[in-house]
């Protein structure tokens, strides 16, 4: 018997336990170790009944992904999967209990549902979450489940990808009991109550009066569609799972297993699927740190202290006070702070009027952050977040005080977009302390946080950083200091093409239409107007640039001259009015002004041409940026865009999009854009090298790596 599964026995009882950590994925070889013991305990005239559990900390959080890769790679053949163990499972003459702690994920579902019964700890966890890897559960989760739990349940959990408690598992009927003690004695004495019951076990492939009728369903089916249109715009997978659980009520049940083997197929290779995994491993590949070892020094993060109260300020304060860490927040004077005050308990009673947080917890959350007006109370903190005005002398000014009123050991962290990391040190006594923590907007929602290390930041302040992003739930991403780091160094250049864009005759509104259609959560523009143009405004102003040749951002200046900065005004590139969005009649007569200041001839242009001028552009200082080291590998790119400017997830993130064009497609178009557009499309080495050698950003980010510490 292999050392993943081991089978034991409590008198007539037989345990099955998984032993492959640490989530217990089922690998082909754990999937083979449980056929085995299976069928030796079926074998066995000793044996009334089966448990199978999983050891160490939960039960099966899904498949080995990397599986999937050796499928679409072709160096394995696409077979029946996990079939054997399941008909197994729920062919045994004798009853098999599923003992579910942590999570049953995926995979690990689709087993618990072919045994005949479940039991669960009350902490356990249940889902179908195929779909945020753009699959559908390929192993009879999407025509077990809706035998389980029912039609719009079982859409939900396939489309929708989230899992549940094992309370909303039992209500639906996923699950037959919760264990109130210790998991393996509550399912043992379980077993023994099936067994004394007596009769066949209950196998859910023969379960069928939760399956409705073609009325009762048609509504439930349309809703979920309807759902699936907003909640993944351009995604296949919710689609083709709500497509596998329809045929769950229209097909026998083994004619439904295959019709959902071939849409998982059909998923399992195409682009976006590749994308979306692509996206997984690039997630976990983020917090591989060269120098970086289990054994660097951490520094224990018990009390936090926030500088500036405004909204980035606020939403910081917020994610600390989320992570349970209470945190000091300091404002220059009471309005200012009664107003942060104000905009934090607005937020989060927003939270709870939505339902996703009781009247305790958002108390408990308000009790943590603690209003400060001076920095009396600083040597407690482990970390201060500096959250003021985006001016390097104001941040100088604040640092140079913080190194007088804190810890020497404490870390001093800015959240600056743009300024230099190593000049904001040089204020203070203790460079090594210092590191950029850039949150994104809004900083209690945003997922992404950008990790900037100066010259004489220490590995154990980085270690701490990157240990801490996990404890706000933040994927922390470290990159190098430049001018507007990885995200808005990319993004200069992709809103500059938008405005030119507009300039060359394109409408502002076809201009955001064609990077929604592409995929982004938001038009370039319409974020611009969100973020609030201020903001680039200022930046430009203290870092004012001489070009020669075509003038960027003429138009935006000009709106901003005019107090047009956006949402917070009432205009930007857009109207807000009356609840509504219009194009801001000022921004188009700007933008024709810019054009004839630049000696633009105007012109119609398609979609196609827009996605390539703005997206090629992320691409093209993408490139310099991996050549110049500020991001570690392409991946890192990848993920600073989907999660904190809203890149398709199902296309990889510009760095991989740009693989799955082609690079050598993409580098003959930027040297187009040269000839038309001047020197802001100089190709970037890195680019050309990879595209003449028929290379790819991902292959030339493996060749760099490091191996693992």
């Amino acid at each position: 018997m292999s050392e993943l599964v081991t089978t034991s026995r409590e008198g007539d009882i037989g345990i099955i336990t998984i032993n492959n950590p640490p989530v217990n994925a089922l690998s082909p070889s754990v999937a083979e170790g449980i056929l085995s013991a299976v069928q030796k305990l079926v074998a066995d005239a000793t044996i009334k009944g089966i448990i199978l559990i999983g050891g160490g900390r939960t039960f099966i959080a899904g498949a080995d992904i990397k599986e999937f890769g050796k499928l679409t790679s072709g160096q394995k053949a696409f077979d029946t999967g996990l079939d054997p163990l399941l008909n197994a499972l729920e062919d045994s003459p004798k009853p098999v209990i599923c003992a579910i702690h942590g999570t049953a994920l995926g995979g690990g579902l689709e087993t618990a549902m072919a045994c005949h019964y479940r039991v669960a700890v009350a902490s356990a966890q249940v889902g179908q979450p195929e779909v945020k890897l753009g699959l559908i559960p390929g192993a009879g989760g999407t025509q077990r489940l809706p035998r389980l739990a029912g039609i719009a349940k079982a859409l939900e959990m396939c489309a929708g990808g989230e899992s549940i408690g094992a309370a909303d598992a039992l209500a639906c009927g996923i699950i037959d009991e919760i264990v109130k003690g210790e998991l393996l004695p509550g399912a043992v004495e379980f077993a023994r109550a099936m067994i004394a019951l007596g009769g066949p076990p209950c196998r859910t492939r023969d379960l069928n009066d939760k399956l409705g009728d073609p009325a009762t369903n048609a509504p439930v089916f349309a809703m979920a569609r309807d759902v699936a249109k907003r909640k993944a715009r351009g995604l296949m997978a919710p689609f083709k799972a709500i497509e596998a659980v329809e045929a769950a009520t229209t097909l026998p049940f083994a004619e439904g297993c295959k019709r959902e083997r071939d849409i998982f197929r059909e998923c399992l290779f195409s682009d976006q699927s590749k994308a979306l995994i692509h996206v997984f491993f690039a997630e976990r590949e983020v917090a591989k740190i060269p120098g970086i070892t289990k054994d660097t020094p951490r520094i224990p993060i018990r009390c936090a202290a926030i500088v500036g109260a405004g909204t980035m300020g606020g939403g910081i304060a917020m994610t600390y006070a989320n992570a349970g860490i209470p945190v000091l927040l300091k404002e220059i004077d009471q309005p200012a702070l009664d107003r942060g005050l104000a905009t934090i308990r607005k937020n989060y009673a927003n939270t709870v009027r939505k339902g996703k947080l009781t009247q305790q917890q958002m108390d408990e959350r308000l009790a943590r952050i603690e209003p400060t007006l001076s920095f009396e109370r600083f040597k407690e903190a482990d970390i201060v977040v500096e959250a003021v005005f985006e001016g390097m002398a104001l941040k100088k000014q604040v640092f140079a005080e913080l190194d007088k009123v804190t810890r020497p050991d404490a870390i001093l962290a800015s959240n600056t977009s743009t300024l230099n990391i190593d000049e904001i040190a040089s204020a203070t006594s203790r460079p090594q302390q210092v590191i950029g923590h850039h949150f994104f907007s809004p900083a209690n929602v945003m997922k992404l946080l950008e990790i900037v290390r100066g010259k004489q930041s220490s590995p154990s302040v980085i270690a701490t950083s990157m240990e801490l992003a996990k404890k706000l739930s933040k994927v922390g991403v470290l990159v190098g200091n430049c001018r507007a780091f990885v995200g808005n160094r990319m993004f200069d250049p992709y809103v500059r093409e938008a405005q030119f864009l507009v300039e060359e005759g394109a409408k502002i509104e076809e201009v955001d239409s064609a990077l929604t259609g592409f995929g982004m959560a938001m038009g370039p523009l319409a974020v611009l107007d969100l973020a609030g143009l201020d903001v680039g405004w200022r930046i430009r102003k203290e870092h004012r640039d001489t070009h020669a040749g075509r003038k960027p951002f003429l138009a935006e200046d000009r709106l901003c001259e005019a107090g047009n900065f956006g949402q917070k005004t009432g205009a930007g590139w857009y109207r807000y009015e009356g609840g509504g969005r219009s194009p801001n009649p000022d921004a188009e007569r700007f933008s024709e002004e810019a054009a004839r200041e630049n000696k633009i001839t105007r012109r119609s242009i398609p979609p196609e041409e827009i996605v390539e001028q703005t997206v090629y552009a992320l691409i093209n200082e993408g490139a310099r940026i991996l050549e110049e080291g500020i991001a570690l590998r392409a991946g890192d790119i990848d993920i600073v865009y989907v999660y904190g400017y809203g890149f398709p997830a199902g296309r990889g993130g510009p760095m991989w999009y740009a693989d799955t064009v082609g690079l050598k497609k993409v580098y003959d178009r930027i040297c187009q854009f040269e000839q038309q557009h001047g020197k802001f499309w100089s190709p970037a080495p890195l680019l050309k090298e990879l595209a003449t050698s028929g290379k790819t950003f991902a292959s030339w980010s493996a060749s760099k790596s490091e191996p693992e510490a």
